[in-house]
């Protein structure tokens, strides 16, 4: 047996028996061996759907978002995804470019997918929310969301066919987010438009 000694930032440590372990039963193995089927001389793997359904609740919470432009580096998004938003769990790349944002809850979740759009360094982050089978792709945009803000509204006009006209005087409006339609906050009105 081979013991190799190793120092990392001051610490040593040694090597000795990991490769072996990797074959050896007694380490931690958590995977388990479920023979495939074989079909016309093929290979079939077929998990239940119990097997899909315990491994989509680890995701139930994630929103997948992607930069329009180039990605910024994976410490950077981090940062800035957890100092927007206070509910995230994990962030997880890929390499082509997606983000898992995994939040506590669904509603946080939501909350931030319904408030977008989100800019990080002027680039938009399209998101959207994770579903199983979902294929990883970036769609072309003829449009990008803009939210305005319309401040010194006269309160005569916090109604949808007044919203609806000042809004238009800029561009076509879509819908004003959640607090301006409620009229809890009177201090601007905040209304979506798609930007061509």
């Amino acid at each position: 047996m081979r013991v190799m000694q190793c120092q990392l930032g001051g610490r040593k440590f040694s090597l000795e028996n990991k490769f072996a372990d990797a074959f050896n039963n007694s380490t931690r193995r958590t995977l388990r061996y479920i023979p495939p089927e074989q079909q016309n001389g093929e290979i079939v793997v077929r998990p239940t759907m119990g097997m899909v359904q315990a491994g989509a609740r680890k995701w139930e919470a994630t929103a997948v978002g992607y930069f329009l432009g180039r990605k910024p580096p994976f410490h950077q998004a981090q940062a800035y995804f957890r100092s927007i938003w206070t509910s995230i769990r994990d962030v997880i790349a890929t390499t082509n470019g997606f983000f898992f944002i995994m939040f506590n809850t669904s509603d946080a979740m939501d909350e931030v997918i319904d408030g977008d759009p989100w800019l990080f360094q002027g680039q938009l982050l399209v998101l959207q929310r994770w579903e199983p089978g979902m294929t990883l792709r970036k769609h072309s945009h003829t449009q990008v969301p803009v939210w305005i803000k319309l401040h010194h509204l006269p309160v005569e006009f916090w109604a949808e066919d007044g919203l609806s006209i000042v809004a238009s005087g800029i561009e076509r409006p879509l819908y004003p987010d959640a607090i301006t339609k409620a009229c809890t906050r009177l201090d601007f009105a905040r209304v979506h438009y798609a930007r061509v």
